[in-house]
């Protein structure tokens, strides 16, 4: 996924309403959008370094967004809207293992009146829902985490997986680490154990577990490694 324009780096000093992050930039103070639902847990250190990407649409109401958080020397991507991207050019570029003989991929598949999956990809032979679940949460050296907050979304797409399964799908959860630092992944169950052991209940129910990080240079991201989980 390509950076639509050059980034431009600044200090982060707080984060507001959610969707809201105060940058200091050349010392100006500028309000970005902060595209993440979640906690962003452990990232939101006034002083941290971050880059935000500008938006070339006049009626925008907030210019800039918020692309990457540096912490501990590692760079974070904290845009959810890029998950997806990233995992279509993956998809696209056969980057991922598991998925080097598809034919065809639908984005935003809908499921059923209420769901909808991030990828329906097919061959010949099989189709198979994709739900990309961006990682940001580190709390331990190496080990990169999810969720960051209780998900109740998360967990529906969850059950939803299951049911995708029983009607004969091939059923994934791809959990994008959109750092550079981590060897390992794992559920965080003390933050959403409700969470976690839905997820222990869909890997007995066929749900199958894929888990890359991610590659920064200053034109974009991209799909690196795979990265070993438990769960």
């Amino acid at each position: 996924m390509q950076f639509e324009s050059k980034l431009i780096p600044g200090l982060f000093i707080k984060r507001y309403k959610r969707f809201f992050a105060d940058i200091k930039i050349n010392k100006k103070i500028i309000t970005a959008h902060c595209p993440n639902t979640g906690s962003m847990l452990g990232l939101l250190k006034k002083g941290n370094k971050v880059w935000v990407s500008e938006s070339k649409n006049p009626n925008r109401k907030l210019k800039y967004t918020l692309e990457i958080i540096e912490d501990n020397n590692a760079k974070v991507g904290v845009n959810t809207h890029s998950s997806n991207k990233i995992v279509f050019h993956a998809l696209k570029n056969k980057l991922i293992n598991k998925f080097t003989n598809i034919l065809e991929i639908k984005p935003e598949k809908k499921f059923d009146k209420n769901t909808r999956f991030d990828f329906l990809i097919s061959n010949n032979k099989m189709k198979a829902f994709i739900e990309v679940k961006n990682v940001t949460l580190s709390r331990k050296k190496k080990i990169a985490e999810f969720p960051d907050a209780v998900t109740s979304r998360g967990l529906k797409h969850i059950y939803q997986l299951i049911k995708a399964g029983k009607k004969k799908y091939k059923i994934y959860l791809l959990y994008l680490i959109q750092r550079d630092d981590c060897q390992l992944f794992s559920i965080a169950k003390d933050i959403d154990p409700e969470y976690a052991y839905a997820l222990r209940k869909a890997v007995k129910n066929n749900l199958k577990i894929l888990c890359y990080d991610c590659k920064f240079s200053s034109k974009g991201i991209k799909l690196n490694n795979e990265i070993k989980f438990k769960i």
